[in-house]
């Protein structure tokens, strides 16, 4: 079974796994963000909070697209909305 959910930013995909452990992957197209350095500074801001979120996503395969870009200034907003979406799937996990 497989669970999606939105926000203004990303859009999460989510799926279980038999690893134990969480996996991420990433999709910050072109048509999102023309240039390199901004698809980049959306996928270390992705990565660094799956990082810190990994041990309650545990078991879980995560895709997490980007929907709209995202500046230094709107980072703040755009982080909270990636860890709400987390937090959705770490207290409601796919099964």
């Amino acid at each position: 079974m497989r669970r999606n959910q939105a926000n203004a930013f990303f859009q999460v995909w989510v799926q279980p796994n038999q690893l134990g452990r969480a996996r991420l992957g990433l999709v910050v197209s072109k048509k999102v963000e023309r240039r390199a350095v901004g698809r980049n500074f959306i996928k270390r801001t992705v990565r660094e909070h799956f990082r810190r979120e990994a041990a309650t996503l545990s078991g879980l395969d995560l895709v997490v697209r980007a929907k709209r870009p995202f500046r230094k200034s709107e980072s703040p907003h755009a982080r909270a909305a990636l860890l709400k979406l987390f937090a959705r799937f770490a207290t409601c996990p796919a099964s």
